[in-house]
């Protein structure tokens, strides 16, 4: 993509350094509970009290010495490289802005969100946020939760490496929050409710929520390409390649299950692929009704 130019948005809620941070968020008040008659013998020698230092130093760097016990991950997250963590701040903030500069000019009385910069877990307007969601949108407040280590999870994880694949997770989110200003999360939302516990229907409708959110996204690309001219070659392919390898039935293979589709709540790979396609070559929101 060709970014270079571009502003950056001011809408931002930078977090990243009072957030989860390198050694992610502190044990809950249930783990330390837990821990406290281990630790209460330590406490009474010096090779103990060694132990716990030793504990709390790994714990700053990044290792979870709960770990140890059989309690929680190998680690709380790996140390954070500022230089890149910065470099893709300023990326995808530009690309805010972008969404913003679409947006504003295709939909009359748009509101912008605020994007949520942070690490490990932080608090959201619809509860806990934590690295381990993944990207999301909050209609309560109104914001997109992001925390930028999701885009090595990406490219490494899920094989779908570049600067566009990144954008488009974005652009993704910006959908919702479209889909927030015209209402339909609202009546999605009434709908579920209204149908008690049945989760089959339920899915079947938030699929239809996040196959829109990506035809969104795919319209805010072909907007933004003839407004600023930023897609290379490859940078479409970026984005199927990562539309594709988030698909429902993707994820369930990868976790070693049988593809359900009754299961899935965003839909497969060729339906995440198809409709952030139809938004990208129509650039017209009205081609996205998902709902039809």
């Amino acid at each position: 993509m060709r970014m270079d130019d571009e502003r950056e948005s001011s809408n931002i809620d930078d977090r990243r350094a009072s957030s989860g941070g390198r050694g992610g968020s502190m044990p809950s008040m249930n783990t330390m509970m837990m821990l406290w008659p281990i630790v209460k013998p330590l406490l009474r020698s010096k090779f103990g009290m060694l132990l716990i230092a030793g504990g709390v130093a790994a714990y700053m760097l990044g290792y979870n010495p709960l770990a140890l016990l059989g309690m929680g991950g190998s680690t709380v997250s790996r140390p954070v490289d500022k230089v890149k963590d910065e470099k893709q701040a300023v990326f995808i903030k530009k690309v805010l802005a972008s969404t913003e500069d679409v947006w504003k000019k295709q939909l009359r009385g748009y509101r912008e969100p605020v994007m949520v910069l942070y690490r490990g877990s932080t608090r959201s307007g619809c509860g806990h946020a934590s690295a381990q969601m993944g990207p999301f949108y909050c209609p309560a407040d109104q914001k997109v939760y992001l925390d930028l280590g999701f885009f090595d999870e990406l490219a490494g994880k899920h094989g779908a490496p570049g600067d566009f694949a990144q954008a488009y997770v974005l652009a993704h989110e910006i959908g919702h929050h479209i889909q927030n200003l015209q209402g339909t999360l609202a009546k999605v939302q009434q709908a579920k409710q209204s149908w008690g516990g049945s989760s089959k229907k339920s899915n079947a409708l938030q699929v239809k929520v996040e196959l829109q959110a990506d035809c969104y996204a795919g319209a805010w690309a072909y907007h933004a390409h003839k407004q600023f001219d930023i897609l290379e070659p490859g940078d479409v392919e970026e984005a199927l390649r990562a539309a594709s390898s988030i698909g429902d039935d993707t994820l369930q293979k990868q976790a070693g299950q049988r593809v359900r589709p009754d299961g899935f709540t965003h839909g497969s790979s060729a339906q995440r692929v198809k409709w952030f396609r139809r938004g990208f070559e129509s650039g017209d929101l009205r081609e996205c009704n998902t709902f039809k």
